[in-house]
């Protein structure tokens, strides 16, 4: 039977709901002050992936904050009132366990992999980075180089760089529309003041979501966190609503209202391209036939763009549609690398194929294949706890809802032809953005 949890609606502190998937239970409880926490136990596994979920992103940050979230990731590594760097760093080791964290224009993420015995202390040491991290000055001025390190790597890479400039092109100055890890000009000059600000402004009990998968008790994690986040000095006790999924309405306010052409001069021995612009929110109704659409289009091996492009002429060797969908608005391309003389030729293939499946829809066979393809990376995609602590995280951050793997494959199976032509159609019309990254003249 599917169920799916409308978690937007269940704000009320210490209400708790419950479903099973697959031998799974799923429940969810709203602590004291809005710390939200999501659990989906899986039986026989040993291990547990926790993690704590900021609902903070690159997107949160105002004029002279600019790279705080991404600096903030690092620094929550470097040490609290209780652990030094080192402390943190051994506590993970001396257990075989994996910690790490990420940052996105919407969130922040800090997680953990460990034996299900291991979980307590695992859920000790996130939850002292998250409400005590120091952000001492030396410790900062230390990890801007290292940050300064990364986005230098980040920039020798030119696939990574054509996707960056596809972002600023299409999302003009809209906050989405900056680099997740900040510039280098950002992260040189945000002093430790900004960055200390950012962190007192968003991490607090309302923005927090603890999501587990794996072998790990609900009760038992909900007393943990409780332990946790009061021993760093947060006041659970306050009945505060947590701060609900981001605004769906659509926001145009620095986005370009035509296409844009970018060149970017690399010297380097392929030209990366991408052609596209707008796309969906992440809870548009129409994800499911944009999922559909992608696989058709540029997801896998069958799809027309690899066939056309790679198959038939030879011109690249990777080459794929992409979409990315956040709080109010998305984008959505066409990327390829080819040899800088094949270029031209391959730029207007991807306009091709995107305004023939707008004008012609897809067929009986590809929506079929479609649909397979889309269940089978489904279900695969859930196979370790990290993706299922993923989902659960996503699910209360983005959507405000979680659809079992059941219910959100009879969505993609309710796609129709008509519905991935119709939206086709949509996204052609929509002002095109071509980015270019190689050894042109820009």
């Amino acid at each position: 039977m599917p169920w799916h949890l409308p978690l937007a609606a269940a704000g009320e502190p210490g209400a708790d709901l419950t479903a099973g998937q697959d031998g799974a239970t799923i429940r969810r409880t709203v602590l004291p002050g809005g710390v939200r926490v999501i659990t989906e136990h899986m039986p026989g596994l040993r291990s547990v992936t926790v993690g704590a979920w900021v609902g903070v992103g690159s997107r949160d940050e105002t004029d002279g904050h600019f790279g705080s979230t991404h600096f903030l990731e690092h620094l929550l590594f470097k040490g609290t009132h209780r652990r030094s760097a080192l402390d943190i760093a051994e506590a993970f080791d001396a257990v075989g366990g994996e910690a790490n964290a990420a940052t996105g224009k919407e969130h922040t993420c800090y997680y953990a992999r460990v034996l299900d015995a291991d979980l307590p202390m695992a859920v000790d040491v996130i939850g002292d980075m998250v409400t005590s991290a120091r952000l001492d000055a030396t410790e900062l001025e230390t990890e801007r180089g290292v940050i300064l390190e990364e986005l230098a790597m980040t920039d020798d890479d030119p696939a990574d760089v054509v996707h960056e400039e596809f972002s600023a092109a299409v999302l003009g100055s809209h906050p989405l529309g900056r680099p997740i890890g900040g510039t280098a000009d950002t992260i040189g000059a945000v002093p430790r003041d900004a960055v200390w600000n950012h962190y007192r402004a968003h991490y607090e009990p309302g923005t927090l979501v603890v999501a587990a998968a794996g072998g790990v008790d609900h009760d038992g994690l909900c007393d943990l966190v409780v332990h946790s986040l009061t021993d760093g000095g947060w006041i659970l006790e306050e009945a505060v609503a947590p701060r609900t999924r981001r605004d769906p309405t659509p926001q145009t306010d620095g986005i370009p209202t035509q296409g844009t052409s970018r060149t970017v001069e690399r010297p380097v021995e392929q030209a990366n391209i991408i052609v596209g612009g707008t796309g969906l929110a992440a809870t548009d109704e129409r994800r499911f036939a944009l999922s559909v659409m992608n696989a058709t289009l540029g997801g896998g091996m069958s799809s027309r763009l690899f066939q056309e492009v790679r198959e038939k002429r030879g011109l690249a060797y990777t080459t794929y549609s992409f979409a990315a969908g956040h709080g109010g608005l998305g984008t959505f391309g066409l990327y390829a690398g080819c040899a800088p003389a094949k270029a031209e030729q391959v730029e207007k293939l991807l306009v091709q194929e995107l305004e023939r499946l707008a004008d012609g829809g897809i067929t009986e066979a590809e929506l079929a294949r479609s649909v397979g393809q889309l269940r089978g990376s489904l279900v695969l995609g859930l196979e370790d706890s990290g993706s299922r602590m993923s989902r659960l995280g996503r699910a209360e951050l983005v959507y405000g809802e979680l659809y079992s793997l059941e219910e959100s494959l009879e969505r993609i199976r309710a796609v129709t032809r008509e519905d991935v032509r119709a939206l086709a159609q949509d996204l052609a019309s929509r002002p095109r953005s071509v980015v270019r990254v190689g050894p042109f003249a820009a």
